[in-house]
């Protein structure tokens, strides 16, 4: 093996858990802001929901193409 694929072999693993925490403290961060947006307007909360749902949806497929990326480093 040489240098590069030692690298890749423990670089990947450690960005793919980088990218998995950063995308889990982003949806935290994404359901406590909605869950206090939805406390101070009741009323708002199927619109606030929705945006949620969405922002949700795009950090984990962010956090996807990073693991992915990562494996196919290892791959190579």
């Amino acid at each position: 093996m040489t240098l590069l694929e030692i690298t890749a072999a423990v670089a990947a693993p450690v960005a793919a858990a980088i990218a998995v925490i950063g995308a889990a403290f982003g949806i935290g961060k994404i359901g406590s802001s909605a869950m206090e947006a939805i406390a101070r307007q009741p009323q708002a909360a199927g619109d606030i929901k929705s945006s949620m749902i969405i922002i949700g949806a795009l950090v984990e497929g962010a956090c996807l193409f990073a693991i992915i990326i990562c494996f196919m480093a290892i791959i190579q």
